[in-house]
């Protein structure tokens, strides 16, 4: 078994969709960042590409890579799936949280679930998300941005391995 733990945070910027979780949320703002900057699928593949021990978004997709502008992070995601199956690995379990002022993350949360659950091929049972606010304090608490903390557990097939 492997843990791995991922974090990121982006700032809000107008005139870009707010995508969270793989959902569109109505806001009056978007994620600013280089792909569509999806805080939470964000820190979800860096943990696990952590529990992996296979470095980090930014290795596998170089934000100075212009193919990767405004690209769907859940695409990137199910690449990042796509490539822990190959080397042996699946997933257990997985937590995000995600720390926001705004907006509202809990009307939205069974949707993420649902399309997390989709991407990775996972039950959804395995998928925990859930939503805190910063009690005004720091960048979130100021609604400047918003940060995601992921948790995952792999199983690691050591005679997967072993056949490469």
């Amino acid at each position: 078994m492997r843990i791995g733990h991922g974090f990121d945070v982006h700032a809000f910027t107008k005139d870009r969709p707010c995508i969270i979780g793989g959902v569109t949320i109505p806001y009056e703002r978007g994620l600013w960042g280089h792909s569509d900057a999806d805080v939470c699928v964000h820190a979800l593949m860096d943990a696990l590409l952590s529990a992996a021990r296979q470095g980090d978004i930014g290795q596998l997709f170089p934000p100075d890579d212009p193919k990767y502008d405004n690209a769907d992070s859940c695409k990137l995601l199910r690449e990042v799936v796509r490539h822990l199956q190959q080397s042996g690995f699946a997933i257990v379990d997985c937590d995000c949280t995600i720390a926001a002022q705004a907006p509202k993350i809990s009307p939205y949360r069974e949707l993420m679930r649902q399309k997390l659950a989709e991407v990775m091929d996972i039950p959804l049972e395995h998928i925990g998300i859930k939503a805190t606010t910063t009690e005004g304090l720091g960048f979130v608490g100021r609604s400047e941005g918003i940060a995601a903390w992921a948790c995952v557990l792999l199983e690691e097939n050591v005679c997967a391995k072993i056949k490469q």
